[in-house]
């Protein structure tokens, strides 16, 4: 299951040729992203398990998951986007049914991301997981 906007970011993708224009699209998603208020920037709100500085801050919106978050790399702000499209909307159930992992592979992000980045994304997808199961 995948909202509607990540399917338009997916169709978006695959009118991409080639993976440096996807990496550059994966950027410009963060760079679209309105800042995280500092005061959310918090050791409550910070993700272990990732190379770059990360923050996370989730909250339940007339029962559905919102989260908003910013990174120091700008890579990793362009993978929160991402998440915030596959997530954002949805109720804690749906998100916990969402196979993340298939989702972002129908985007090719899979191949193409460090070991390290990798790492970071499994995490910053269990804070989401997490949050969805407590709201749940």
């Amino acid at each position: 299951m995948a909202t509607a906007q990540f399917d338009e970011l997916v169709e978006d993708f695959e009118f991409l040729d080639d993976w440096e224009d996807r990496y550059r699209h994966v950027i410009d998603q963060g760079k679209a992203m309105d800042a995280l208020d500092e005061a959310l920037r918090v050791p409550a709100t910070k993700v272990d398990g990732c190379a770059s500085q990360v923050w996370l801050h989730a909250e339940m919106q007339n029962g559905k998951l919102h989260f908003d978050g910013a990174s120091d790399a700008m890579i990793v702000s362009g993978l929160i986007a991402v998440l915030r499209t596959l997530y954002n909307g949805l109720t804690p159930q749906e998100a916990l049914a969402v196979d993340a992992a298939a989702q972002l592979g129908r985007l090719g992000l899979n191949d193409h991301l460090s070991a390290q980045r990798s790492n970071g994304l499994r995490a910053m997808i269990e804070r989401v997981r997490e949050t969805a199961a407590r709201a749940g």
